[in-house]
């Protein structure tokens, strides 16, 4: 699990430790979700206590029903992925926290401008089965508005919509790209780098793995933070707190990580505003 680190001092700050008074029992689909039903299987026979699941395999075991509670975190929006009925009303027994706020998109073209002011068209990757990703789609044209830029909105649900975007881009390349970060896009993120870097146009994301790839800039949560908090409801519902009554959070700390190294190849010139905001540099 990624950020598993995180995770265990999350648990430690409450009193858990492994081999002491917790148990821990692993199991990684590798990206192979046909997998994961059958791994939740294996955790309920054993048995746990709880379920602790994230990204899209929360999806996957969400409609089976199983007898031990689910914490879990997600890059989705658990609303519009059938979750929860609102943020505050889980459904079922699972809960956790989503690191979708879509208040991120509008952000980060805010701050792509204030690097190219003159900055008019930008082209958005997203994938459109990703839960949520409608509603980053309309804060992004909402703010893209506001800015008096163009978008052109590229649907890549999967690698042949994925070609066919970035040759639709090479015939005519935006001024930058802005890619809706979900599993496919992280998967992918190398090859959407590479491209963008072929035809020197900057690509902007939210999660930090974006940046250290190669792209220009990341604003979005600190994910390391989320997964220290999700010790927290690990923590409640050991303790007997059912997970319908546990809200699910939102990110609450953010990061914006620059890639210098990526600006000088781009020729671009961080304003000293903008850099003085960055949490992370990469140089």
């Amino acid at each position: 699990m990624p950020f598993l680190e995180a995770f265990r001092a999350g648990l430690a700050d409450y009193g858990y430790q492994e081999g002491r008074n917790l148990l821990i029992d692993y199991r990684y689909a590798d990206d192979v979700f046909e997998r994961v039903p059958r791994l939740a299987d294996e955790l309920v026979r054993l048995p746990v206590d709880l379920i602790v699941a994230q990204g899209a395999a929360v999806l996957e075991i969400s409609n089976r029903n199983l007898p031990v509670p689910i914490v879990y975190t997600m890059s989705a929006d658990p609303v519009s992925a059938g979750l929860a009925t609102s943020l505050s009303r889980p459904r079922g027994n699972m809960t956790g926290l989503t690191l979708m706020a879509v208040e991120f998109n509008g952000k980060r073209l805010e701050l792509l401008q204030e690097i190219l002011p003159r900055l008019r068209r930008v082209a958005i990757i997203g994938n459109p089965e990703h839960p949520g990703s409608h509603i980053e789609r309309a804060f992004s044209e909402d703010t893209a508005r506001r800015l008096g830029l163009t978008l052109l909105y590229l649907p890549t649900r999967s690698l042949d919509e994925l070609t066919a975007a970035l040759s639709t881009l090479a015939t005519d390349p935006p001024q930058a790209i802005s890619v809706l970060a979900d599993g496919f896009a992280v998967q992918n993120r190398q090859r959407i780098i590479e491209f963008a870097a072929k035809h020197r146009v900057p690509v902007i994301s939210g999660w930090p793995v974006f940046a250290q790839s190669g792209a220009l800039f990341t604003f979005g949560p600190l994910i390391t933070e989320t997964y220290r908090r999700l010790a927290y409801y690990v923590d409640r519902v050991l303790k007997g707190a059912k997970p319908a009554d546990l809200p699910i959070e939102q990110p609450s700390k953010f990061e914006l990580v620059i890639n210098l190294r990526t600006a000088k190849t781009l020729d671009l010139t961080i304003p000293p505003s903008v850099l003085a905001r960055a949490d992370r540099v990469i140089e």
